[in-house]
């Protein structure tokens, strides 16, 4: 074979696999700092199982949960349900939310049903809120407090996006058992 073909086969695959690498084709849920862009964390597993949001609420001090799944089509983050441990000041009532369900059970409250779509979710790492992030698996809770990836007060933007296998490995949120 000539060596200038050589040289262009050799330099089309380099090519084409740079190209694969760094070319946006993996779905994640990015979460980022508003102001620092390149402070983020992607999970791909949350985009398929969904997510869930922990903090102390300020008001009423119990633990609240709310739980997100990822519209793919849309491109949306769709709010279910949140549960909580005291209910009072600063929680929704029901009957503010067309079609939700509220349960009041032994140890918890439940507002199900709320189905509040958003393209992104704008929130501000707590002082005192700790919130954590969670992939939402069935019996099991891996939640991670997003202080040990963002300095309190820092604000956040959660969103569904579109990432190069690279950009993915070099942001991917680790979990315990390896899986993101």
């Amino acid at each position: 074979m000539n060596k200038k073909y050589a040289f262009v086969i050799a330099g089309l695959f380099i090519f084409l696999a740079a190209s694969a690498l760094f070319t946006p084709t993996k779905t994640v849920l990015s979460i980022s700092s508003r102001k620092n862009p390149v402070k983020r964390i992607y999970s791909a597993l949350a985009v398929q199982s969904g997510f869930v949001i922990s903090y102390t609420h300020s008001v009423n001090k119990g633990r609240v949960h709310d739980y997100y799944v990822c519209d793919l089509e849309n491109r949306e983050l769709v709010l279910l349900s949140t549960h909580f441990v005291s209910y009072g000041a600063g929680i929704p009532e029901p009957e503010e939310i067309p079609g939700a369900e509220f349960t009041a059970l032994d140890d918890d409250y439940t507002i199900s049903n709320i189905n509040r779509k958003m393209p992104k979710l704008v929130m501000a790492v707590g002082v005192i809120a700790d919130h954590t992030f969670a992939v939402n698996k069935p019996g099991q809770s891996d939640e991670m407090l997003l202080s040990n990836f963002f300095e309190p007060q820092t604000s956040l933007i959660f969103e569904i996006k579109k990432v190069s296998p690279v950009d993915y490995w070099a942001h991917k949120l680790g979990e315990p058992n390896g899986r993101v």
